[in-house]
């Protein structure tokens, strides 16, 4: 059952709720939603244009972490599906809520979304987040790799800049690109991290700074970040509009 949708979450540890969300509706230029849920942990970041691809969620306990809610028209049975490839399930409250093999938390839902939402546009360039970026320790990467191409039904596709990346090839529409890192360590949890794509590298890390960022390392075609809570992101040389390399 292939997801007609992917939201990013950005989940908080319960401290740096607030400083998070604000830093990421700043940095994005998306205005915060009432707050929900039982203790209000939960909003949702409202792009201009199209339709949210992005949530925050404050952790009762934990680190700082971002899990994925894929949208499908029966969580139930694609939980179960997902759980023949290798998930383990968590919960199921009307949403199901899952680890992957490498332990990465994911969520199915059913609420509709259909429209991508387009970049934002700057004073010098344009950006986007539109990449979720799979960290997964080395020996769990061909099982992570072919379970998320599995589950998705994303069809594979080789990095014109490391044999330690791959793409899933997003179809037309889709807000977010999953890409697969296989890391220096052997072992460990799958974690994820966010990507934006830019047409002025520079330009963008100078306003994310301006925000509250700090620049952790410069690459040939990206940049790693942290947010004011040190969670990390990268910018990088990708079109907004097509999400390739420029």
């Amino acid at each position: 059952m292939t997801p007609y949708w992917i939201t990013a979450f950005l989940d908080f540890a319960a401290g740096g709720f607030d400083e998070g969300v604000r830093f990421w509706s700043a940095v994005t230029s998306f205005d915060v939603s009432p707050r929900r849920g039982q203790a209000g942990e939960f909003a949702t970041l409202l792009p201009d244009d199209g339709d949210p691809f992005l949530r925050v969620q404050r952790l009762a306990e934990g680190p700082d972490r971002i899990h994925l809610d894929l949208h499908v028209g029966d969580p139930r049975r694609a939980a179960d599906r997902a759980i023949g490839l290798g998930a383990q399930e968590v919960a199921d409250h009307g949403y199901v809520v899952l680890r992957s093999p490498g332990g990465l938390t994911f969520c199915f839902v059913s609420h509709e979304a259909a429209t991508r939402p387009g970049p934002t546009s700057w004073p010098a360039g344009a950006s986007l987040v539109d990449q979720v970026c799979l960290d997964v320790p080395a020996t769990a990467y061909q099982g992570e790799s072919v379970f998320w191409r599995d589950l998705t039904g994303w069809e594979e596709r080789r990095s014109a800049v490391s044999t330690d990346f791959h793409s899933l090839a997003r179809p037309d529409g889709h807000p977010l690109r999953l890409l697969l890192q296989r890391l220096g360590e052997q072992t460990g949890e799958v974690r994820a991290h966010l990507d934006w794509s830019t047409t002025d590298r520079s330009a963008e890390t100078e306003r994310h700074v301006a925000l509250g960022a700090r620049v952790e390392v410069v690459h040939s075609v990206w940049t790693v970040l942290t947010d004011p809570n040190g969670r990390r992101y990268c910018l990088t040389d990708r079109d907004p509009e097509t999400g390739m390399l420029r």
